[in-house]
């Protein structure tokens, strides 16, 4: 009998483990299961929170409904009737002290259409007509490897990428859009301009992609993601899950590994799955083939607070599900959701509930990142006075802070990745990376990516 460790048990580890047991049994494998969780609670990011009448997630709020894997997995999990979708509504940007819709028929703030542009409250007239050089400049240079800030800039020019763009696309990737390559963020970018001789054109013909039915684009739970973590878990009646154990230490006995872990004995183990954050991983495996790459990986940091008020969310702007802020801001946060508004279920009596967020990349988060919790609700509360004209006392407050775990995607962590990956499968044969600090941020990425490795595993059985 082979056995597969998968160690770590967030979303990735957990996927993975799903498709295991389910192709070993389709296949009749003789496969042994076994999952090394160090927290007591399996989810990593994903934590559902209840206080009062509110529901708060702890990380990502949502799914990308379109993300590959997705459906697929809550049909597998006979959640479909779980499901709740986003409301949908307008986003704003808040700069020069207000807020301002971002433009109808945009993809993360990038027009779709020449009317799009041209009905911006956010950029200049000048700004839009510098735009139009998108359709008449050629690329010559720029590859999936170019920052995707220059290559935007160089065919929209820099208003629009700064005031529209730069605002949305920092609201989903750490960091700046100058120092994230396009491979990492939106790839089909440079195949668009390629393709179409302009990137607007081909955002325009490829827009359905990006669309949900109904323009339900992301999804949750009734009673928040923790339930598909639960039901995972749940369903995993093949596996061995050992929570609240700590790894120490992985290394090679000949074809197999022996994996130490805290207070018993080891795992000796065909096949590992290492959906742990880089660093941890890196630590783990003890080699210094393997350092020069993951020395390359970051992480960046991210303060998220929730609050929630015994006032009507209908308060707020009609039809609006949240705000990005654009640089140089008097407010401290990057963005704030209205949660409430967005997810009717978080709030059983629709009273408002808001979350804001607080990343490294932002040159304010250095005065707040060693704040209490009661000196951080001051700051978001500042932020709430300050952009919703809303000067009420919160009844539920949550406070998350992310401090150097979330992946940061710079301009060299493709490449690091790939060479990685490579020399691990030389040195450390049926061992593999999975998780965010690789291969995308996002529920449905890290779905995405626990399904091929389990089927990497599975196929090497057969």
């Amino acid at each position: 009998m082979k056995t597969a460790v998968v160690i770590g048990g967030g979303i990735t580890g957990l996927t993975t483990m799903h498709y295991l047991q389910k192709y070993a049994q389709s296949e009749k494998l003789d496969l042994n299961l076994v999952l090394v969780e160090e927290s007591n609670q399996l989810g990593g990011k994903i934590k559902t929170h209840k206080h009062d009448e509110f529901i708060m997630e702890t990380g990502a709020d949502s799914i990308v409904a379109r993300n590959e894997g997705v459906l697929p997995l809550i049909e597998d999990l006979h959640l479909e009737n779980e499901v709740v979708y986003n409301e949908t509504g307008i986003s704003y940007i808040y700069t020069d002290n207000k807020l301002k819709p971002i433009p109808a028929d945009t993809v993360f703030g990038i027009p779709t259409s020449v009317k799009s542009l041209f009905s911006s409250t956010l950029i200049s007239p000048k700004g839009k007509v510098t735009a139009l050089k998108d359709f008449f400049t050629k690329n010559q240079h720029y590859t999936k490897e170019s920052s995707v800030g220059e290559f935007l800039e160089s065919f929209l020019g820099k208003e629009i990428v700064e005031k529209q763009i730069s605002p949305v696309l920092s609201g989903v990737y750490s960091g700046s859009l100058n120092k994230l390559t396009m491979s990492s963020t939106l790839p089909y970018l440079v195949d668009y301009k390629n393709e179409y001789g302009s990137i607007i054109r081909g955002m325009s013909y490829n827009k359905k992609k990006f669309q949900s039915a109904n323009n339900k684009k992301f999804l949750s739970f009734k009673n928040g993601l923790s339930c598909m973590i639960d039901t995972i878990e749940n369903q995993l009646t093949s596996a061995t899950i050992l929570k609240g154990v700590k790894t120490l230490d992985i290394s090679k006995k000949n074809d197999r590994y022996e994996i130490s872990i805290e207070n018993s004995s080891p795992i000796s183990a065909d096949y590992v799955v290492l959906s742990t954050p880089h660093n941890v991983t890196q630590q783990l495996l003890n080699s210094h083939e393997l350092d020069t790459e993951f020395n390359k990986l970051k992480n960046s940091s991210l303060i998220s607070i929730y609050l929630g008020f015994q006032i009507p969310d209908k308060e707020l702007p009609a039809n609006g599900t949240g705000f990005i802020v654009t640089e140089n801001s008097d407010l401290h946060c990057d963005a704030c959701t209205w949660t409430s508004k967005k997810w009717a279920h978080t709030s059983e009596k629709q009273n408002l509930l808001v979350r804001l967020f607080y990343k490294a990349s932002n040159p304010s988060y250095k005065k707040i990142k060693d704040l209490s919790e009661e000196e951080l609700v001051k700051v978001a509360l500042q932020d709430i006075e300050k952009s919703l004209k809303l000067n009420v006392t919160p009844t539920s407050v949550k406070v998350t802070n992310w401090r150097d775990l979330m992946p940061n995607y710079h301009l060299e962590h493709s490449k690091a990745v790939t060479a990685l990956n490579e020399k691990l499968t030389s040195l450390y044969p049926n061992t593999y990376l999975a998780g965010a600090s690789y291969f995308g941020v996002g529920i449905g990425a890290c779905i995405k990516n626990g399904k091929e490795t389990a089927e990497k595993i599975i196929n090497s059985l057969k």
